[in-house]
């Protein structure tokens, strides 16, 4: 397996034995939207492993009483494939921001007839 493909499974598989099996004893604690966890799973699956590493640590330091919490939707950089019409399911919203950077908003998938 490639060393990249490590990195990234590695950690992936860690955050969701903690979101399934660990977050019972901290009672949904997080103060920001998405959570703590949520918000490392969407850095590790479009960032390199370092920067999602330095971006996950900083927002979990950031989770407690001397901050306000409330929306705090991770920033990736990611090349947009323009030429792709192929119709998707959405998962996240990339909402475009300076220096091709961009803001990650996940999808709620609601059935409305």
């Amino acid at each position: 397996m490639d060393l990249r493909k490590v990195l990234r499974y590695l950690p992936l598989k860690l955050i969701q034995f903690y979101q399934k099996y660990l977050t019972i004893l901290s009672f949904g604690s997080c103060r920001y939207i998405p959570s703590c966890s949520q918000y490392a799973v969407i850095q590790f699956e479009y960032n390199n492993f370092f920067q999602a590493l330095y971006y996950s640590i900083m927002r979990i330091l950031k989770c407690n009483q001397l901050f306000d919490g409330g929306f705090d939707h991770p920033i990736i950089k990611y090349q947009v494939n323009k030429g792709n019409f192929n119709k998707i399911k959405i998962k996240y919203w990339l909402i475009p921001m300076q220096n091709s950077k961009f803001k990650i908003v996940k999808n709620w998938d609601r059935d409305i007839k």
